[in-house]
């Protein structure tokens, strides 16, 4: 079997990659919709890939990996790699679990980041009349997640929050050292949620990236009463192209919360030192990020071997972003807590994506499935009413002339 083509289109706002093979076998990645861009990259990586034998998934990867970087340039060489298993998958009608070792749980736990009504305000009531929405989700989530601090629109919008000069737009753009009353405000959100939830749900919190080391020790433990899963990204996080070992570290062992930090990191190379080091407490690599699924796979049993634990990003990874979670972490070691169950931005998504089980979560969990790759297709006639008309040849079968 080889490569014909590489291929990405946007299918709503959604990049989807489509390796196309000389044998009928085509197989998908999806990369999150906040990069509908980087598909005018793709002719970087398919050229090193043509006539490459699919199946041989690492060593197409070694032929491109070393040609990303922190998110969102890591995110084509991770969409690839997805679909390189779907491939191989496929050829080899076996689901991609059993290709990474076989599975060791029947079903996945998915913790809700994203099923979730825009907040009305950022006062307490606020975040706590949106978290009873969350937890009345039919899918039954018992762990959920919620930004609060740097990350989101609490600081533009809570006067007198913090001593920095504010910054207005997307992406968290806004750091530096928190007034009194932004730690008393972020505390009251906080118990306000747990209120909510009480001792038999979960809550974990997106906070940054933006606070300094002793706000972030402070926050923590005043935060140690309610039993908060995990902080996320306090220090560095979403669109920050590095991590700090050392100043993770630090707040990590002034607090019994556990830290966590990941999404936006590269390859196994640069969680080392986080790791190694036990920095951090928990971990949050995003296949669509980290490298792809084999890739978030030897972090976490890296991880697994230093005591700490993982709970993979996936929020805006779509629902072949989903397929591809589900077959990883039903491969991970005991070290897996949950992943983010992604939510598509469009509706239709669900009835142009088979193979999903339906319901798709019960009870907070995903059962596995025993399709062959990723274990979910697409109708391509139906996607082509949600293409560019210029993308129209994306599920051709002919070759790059």
């Amino acid at each position: 079997m080889k490569i014909l083509d590489v291929r990405c289109a946007v299918i709503g706002d959604s990049p989807i990659v489509r390796v196309v093979t000389d044998e009928g076998v085509d197989g998908f990645g999806e990369i999150e919709h906040s990069k509908p861009q980087v598909n005018k990259l793709i002719g970087l990586y398919s050229d090193l890939l043509l006539g490459q034998d699919p199946t041989d998934v690492e060593r197409c990867m070694l032929r491109i990996r070393r040609f990303g970087g922190f998110k969102p340039w890591g995110s084509l060489v991770s969409a690839i790699e997805m679909a390189l298993w779907d491939v191989a998958g496929k050829a080899a009608g076996l689901p991609v679990h059993k290709l990474l070792g076989g599975k060791v749980r029947d079903r996945v736990r998915v913790y809700n980041g994203g099923v979730r009504p825009a907040l009305r305000g950022h006062e307490p009531n606020d975040y706590a009349e949106s978290m009873a929405v969350m937890a009345a989700a039919e899918e039954g989530f018992t762990l959920f997640k919620e930004g609060v601090g740097f990350h989101g629109f609490m600081a533009p919008n809570v006067p007198g929050f913090f001593y920095g000069d504010l910054r207005e737009g997307t992406k968290h753009p806004n750091r530096g050292m928190l007034t009194e009353k932004g730690i008393a405000h972020i505390v009251a959100c906080v118990q306000a949620m747990k209120d909510v939830l009480g001792e038999g749900r979960g809550l974990a919190l997106d906070m940054g990236p933006g606070f300094t080391v002793p706000d972030a020790i402070t926050v923590l433990r005043a935060l140690e009463p309610l039993h908060i899963l995990w902080a996320e990204d306090l220090l560095s996080g979403d669109g920050v192209p590095w991590v700090d070992a050392a100043q993770y570290r630090e707040v990590t062992r002034a607090t019994s919360i556990p830290t966590h930090t990941g999404e936006q990191i590269y390859l196994r190379n640069n969680y080392k030192e986080l790791i190694s080091t036990q920095a951090v407490r928990v971990i949050g690599p995003d296949p669509g990020d980290v490298g792809g699924i084999a890739e978030l796979k030897w972090v976490a049993e890296y991880a697994d071997l230093h005591g700490i634990q993982i709970a993979p990003h996936g929020v805006s990874s779509g629902l072949f972003g989903l397929a591809a979670l589900v077959q990883v972490c039903a491969t991970l070691p005991d070290n897996f807590i949950a992943f983010e169950y992604p939510v598509p931005t469009q509706d239709w998504w669900y009835s142009i994506v088979g193979g999903l089980p339906n319901p798709i979560v019960v009870d907070g969990f995903i059962t596995v499935g025993s399709a062959p790759g990723l274990g979910i297709d697409i109708d391509r006639d139906a996607a082509l009413a949600h293409m560019d008309p210029a993308d129209r040849h994306f599920f051709d079968w002919i070759p790059r002339s």
